[in-house]
This record gives C-alpha cells, structure tokens and sequence, in this order.
C-alpha cells in the first residue's frame, strides 16, 4: 500500500502588524501590535513547534505602498505591513527556543550586496544548526527604488537577469570559497583551518564585481533553503534554476494546476527534476469545532478586517490605483495595462463583469488568499483536495487573529491530518533541506549550485 504523501506548513508571517488579512489587528483578541517584542516572536515559534510546522515564512518588503489614492495615509492608519522591522534579527532568539522549526527569511537581492548577505545566512544556518531559508525577492515597489536611491525599478525581466548573476556569485562564496575537511579545530597543532582548502573567489560579471574569501567556514547546509515566488514566465525559468520551495498565490485550482504544471515541466529544461521543487499555497484557514462556531467565528472577523486596506494591498503589488474605479465598474473590460486583467483574472475566474464591489466582497477579510472555513474535518477535506487537484506539496498558513488562528489550526486541524495519516506524528532529525527533501542538508546533485563545489 502506498504511502499517503504528507502535507507540509509554513506558518505566514511578517515583522510587523499588518500582513496579508488587513484591519484584524484591531480584534480584541489579537496581539500582533506586540510584533516588535522578542516574546511574541519567541511564543509564537514554540507553538509553531508544537503544532510541528515545518516552518515560519517571514515575508518583508522594502518602501511603502503609496499607490492607492496617491497616498500612504491609510498604509498608516491601517498599518499595512507598515511600520515593519528587519526579519532576519528574529531568528537567533526563536532558533534558541525551539530544536526543529524551520525559519524562511525574505531578504531583497536588489538592494542587499551578494557578500554580506552570504555572511548573514551562513550566520544563521550556523546558530540555527541548519534550519535556515532564504525566499529571493527582486523587488517590484518603486517606492524602495526610490528610498534606496534609484528613480525606479530595473524592468521586470533585466531584474531576473541580475538576479541569476547574484545567485552564481552566492554559490562561489556558499559552496567554492571552503572546501569540505578545510576546518579542523586542531588545538594542539595550532591549526584552525587549513589554508590550502580555502579559496579565494574571483568574480567579474555584468552586474557585480567581487574578490574575496568568503568570512564564514562552512555551515551545516552551506547554501540555505532557497524559496521563491514568481510566476510569470522569467520568474519560472528563474525558479527552474534556483529554487527548492515555490510559493504560489492563486485563489483558483485549474489556475494552480496549470502554474503547477508549467513549473514541473520548467525543471528538466534546467536540468533538474520535477519533484526537486516543493510548491507551496498560501491559505486562509478560520476553523472551529463546528461548522456553526466557524461561521460565527468569520463573521466576526469580518467585523474588524478592512477590505479598503486589502484593495490598497492589491493596488501596490499589481501596480493599480483602484481608487479611480467606480464600484460598479468591470475591471477587466477597463484593460489600462497587463497587470489588471492578471490580478482579477485570479481573483474573478475570469468573469467579464467583476466589479470593485465584487472585488470588496471578496477581501471580507481583508486579503486575498484563498479562505477555509469550516469544521476540522471540512478543512482537512478542503486542503486534502487541494493537494489532490493541484500537484501543490503544502501551504503557507496565514495569520487572521493571532495567536488563535495558528493555536486553532495546531488544536483541531493537525488531529485531523495526523488522523488521515497526511501529517507528520513527530519531527524527523536533521536540517531544514533534509527534513523538506530527506536527502541530507546540501543541495542535491541536480542543482546548479552544486557544481560550484570544489
């Protein structure tokens, strides 16, 4: 009999109030204004653990959205992902107070130097004992270009191309610069490392320009888990080449079915295989011990989120001032640019006459992922047959009211999973790749990472 395959969850999360299910901050029972205290990050790590979730997914983002309206006013007032503080200074603390979670860490390539963020993420890996990832970002908010210095940002597929460069010189310094057996720690002889097995990099590219040893010895994955989320055609290829998780974000199943599909048939052309990918959805999960309680429960939500505050959301990431709509006014039949029909396409399945009403009802919540509610045996159903339908490995749970959203999934969904015999009963050993991939911490054969190994 074959064995059932096993759901794999990332909690979804930010450094800040606001994330993706906007205006629940406000909830009585909602904590997440405590986002800038170690003891909320540290809590919220041991009840991911107990929950055995394979990892946090920490998203960021660089610049504000200042889209909607022409304004950043309401990204303020409803603290959309803004203020927001640097994820990468959580892990150490919540690394500490727990042995197997994993932690996913966002960190924009565009405006961090290769070098020092090589040093950062082997940092990590080692004083997290190999628990870390990395989900590469490009970029997309003019507003970071402009903080940082540019007018805006590079074109979309130029800055893939750079990109490509940027993980080729990361591979040199994580895989090239020591060689395995180069650290001895050898106290009597006086030698800590061996100088011969240490190199030197030497890069000349388009883009970047580097010469120098890498400051780190080898950590326990060398190069860290490597996620990604872009879907549109570059950002495929790029994903075929580099990543080892994908997140997705598409509210309908023949719509993830079909990214899905591309992507599996994108990886032989890299030279890997299809399954050397896990995918991940993101999700909205609202469950009681009824369905009756759990409708009761997304009413109640409903009453504090703002789905003003997720059509701002929306506005920034597809680059769309929505507020220039009447709320009666099909959006897809305005076709200004591209990015319109892509962004309610996914949201309408298509349909000609959705409106900025429909699009308001849709974000009752306020975000865009697609939302569960139900019994635990309904959810588990739902994500079962999303599994089944897709060819996704797992989901990224977002936050609605915290710290009950996560606590109520671990308590009533897990069981059930666990029950059907989809959901691990305990961790297995060893770092995050190993625990995701069961093929040991390093990169696999197949990644074009490794051939920078000497």
């Amino acid at each position: 009999m074959t064995q059932a395959k096993h759901l794999l969850l990332n909690a979804f999360n930010m450094n800040s109030v606001g994330h993706i299910n906007h205006g629940l901050w406000t909830h009585p029972r909602d904590t997440s204004t405590q986002y800038n205290t170690l003891a909320y990050w540290v809590e919220q790590a041991r009840l991911l653990e107990r929950g055995l979730f394979d990892g946090l997914f920490i998203a960021d983002i660089l610049g504000v959205y200042d889209s909607y309206q022409q304004s950043a006013d309401l990204t303020l007032r409803e603290s959309v992902q803004w203020p927001i503080n640097d994820p990468a200074l959580l892990v150490s603390a919540m690394a500490g107070a727990t042995q197997h979670l994993g932690f996913g860490i966002t960190a924009n390539l565009r405006y961090e130097t290769p070098y020092l963020l090589a040093r950062r993420y082997s940092t990590l890996d080692h004083l997290s004992q190999g628990r870390v990832g990395w989900n590469i970002v490009t970029g997309y908010l003019d507003s970071a270009a402009r903080a940082m210095g540019s007018p805006h940002q590079l074109p979309h597929d130029e800055r893939y191309d750079r990109a490509d460069e940027y993980l080729e010189l990361l591979y040199k310094l994580w895989e090239g610069s020591w060689e395995e057996g180069a650290v001895h720690r050898d106290k009597a002889a006086r030698v800590f490392a061996d100088p011969a097995r240490v190199h030197k990099v030497q890069h000349q590219g388009t883009y970047f320009r580097s010469e120098g040893y890498h400051l780190c010895e080898p950590s326990l994955q060398r190069t860290p888990v490597l996620f990604q989320a872009g879907s549109s055609g570059r950002g495929l290829r790029f994903a075929a080449r580099h990543a080892e998780c994908v997140f997705v974000s598409i509210q309908d199943r023949d719509s993830t079915r079909r990214l899905v599909q591309q992507l599996r048939e994108e990886l032989p052309r890299a030279g890997r295989a299809p399954d050397d990918v896990k995918v991940f959805m993101g999700l909205t999960v609202v469950v009681a011990p009824t369905e009756r309680e759990a409708r009761e429960k997304f009413e109640e939500y409903r009453r504090y989120a703002n789905p003003e505050a997720g059509i701002l959301h929306l506005a920034a990431t597809s680059g769309i001032d929505f507020s220039a709509y009447a709320d009666d006014t099909p959006l897809i039949q305005q076709k200004p640019s591209n990015g319109i029909e892509n962004t309610i396409s996914r949201l309408s399945g298509g349909r000609l006459d959705y409106t900025l009403r429909d699009l308001r009802e849709d974000l009752a919540l306020g975000g865009r992922y697609m939302t569960v509610v139900g019994d635990p045996q309904q959810v588990a159903d739902q994500l079962q047959q999303w599994v089944a339908d897709t060819g996704i490995d797992g989901f990224n749970l977002a936050r609605t009211v915290y710290p009950e959203s996560f606590a109520d999934f671990i308590d009533l969904v897990v069981p059930e999973l666990q029950n059907r015999g989809i959901y691990k009963t305990r961790y297995s050993e060893g770092p995050l790749r190993h625990k995701l991939f069961g093929q040991g911490p390093h990169l696999n054969a197949r990644h074009p990472g490794l051939a920078y190994r000497r």
